[in-house]
């Protein structure tokens, strides 16, 4: 569940429908800076770092001219001086930094270098290396975002609940904290079958993403997606599996446990 739930894993499954193909992560602190550069000079993105929730830490970035941006990634690259617009998807202030600076307080918190935050987080996404989670995810970002995004829920291989997290007006962030309104729909409905379609496509691929196809989808789990140019067009911009909770929801727990029972009984299950 480690793999699936970590920032990466959004790397991992960019060659599937879910996924978008110029997504990267960066492992420490050089790699971060050489391709982030190349990443914003192209399109606005979504920075993640590994740790944290409810959006601490995760940034969306775009150039503050947006006339700079160039046609095909990896075109050129963008400079330390180039000016940034930032918001934080915790509680969706913005702030304005050059590249140089958001780069610094990234890898070095606050500095007399990264200018002045207002954010409530300490920066230094790599403290700790990989070795205790320390990475960045860096995604391209989907301006439907203001649509929300919808978080389908999974027993094992099963989905069980569609939630659409709308953001509060004129806000990106879809947290709770963010003043984001929650709409819960069954798997089912018309409104998401493409979505759902789709879905039944990518299930059978994940586990190979993460050289795991001998074992069983995590027993319970969630993917957040978000719209593209379409209606059917849906990328993932996040997958937990690490504190997913149904004390809401305890009418899944007879599902809960019967997925549980077959993963772990395989063998037997079907005699």
């Amino acid at each position: 569940a480690s793999h699936l739930g970590a920032k990466d894993s959004l790397v991992k499954i960019k060659n599937l429908q879910c996924g978008l193909e110029d997504t990267e992560v960066y492992y420490d602190s050089n790699s971060f800076e050489a391709g982030f550069r190349k990443s914003i000079a192209f399109q606005p993105r979504v920075i993640k770092q590994n740790r944290g929730s409810q959006g601490e830490g995760i940034w969306i970035v775009k150039l503050k001219d947006e006339s700079a941006y160039c046609s095909t990634y990896g075109e050129r690259v963008a400079s330390l001086d180039t000016e940034l617009i930032l918001m934080e998807a915790y509680d969706n202030h913005v702030e304005h930094h050059t590249l140089r600076e958001f780069v610094d307080f990234c890898i070095n918190g606050r500095t007399n270098h990264s200018g002045e935050w207002t954010s409530t987080g300490t920066g230094r996404y790599f403290d700790g290396g990989l070795e205790a989670g320390s990475m960045m995810v860096d995604q391209r970002f989907l301006p439907r975002i203001v649509e929300g995004e919808v978080r389908c829920l999974f027993v094992g291989a099963k989905l069980v609940e569609i939630i659409h997290k709308k953001p509060k007006e004129g806000g990106l962030s879809a947290t709770l904290a963010s003043g984001a309104i929650y709409t819960k729909y069954k798997p089912d409905d018309e409104k998401f079958a493409n979505l759902v379609k789709q879905m039944d496509a990518d299930l059978p691929k994940i586990m190979e993403c993460f050289d795991m196809s001998h074992c069983p989808l995590p027993l319970l789990w969630t993917a957040d997606y978000i719209y593209g140019d379409t209606d059917d067009d849906l990328y993932v911009g996040e997958i937990n599996c690490s504190c997913v909770g149904i004390t809401t929801q305890l009418d899944l727990s007879r599902t809960v446990a019967k997925v549980a029972l077959k993963d772990v009984f395989a063998e037997w299950w079907d005699v």
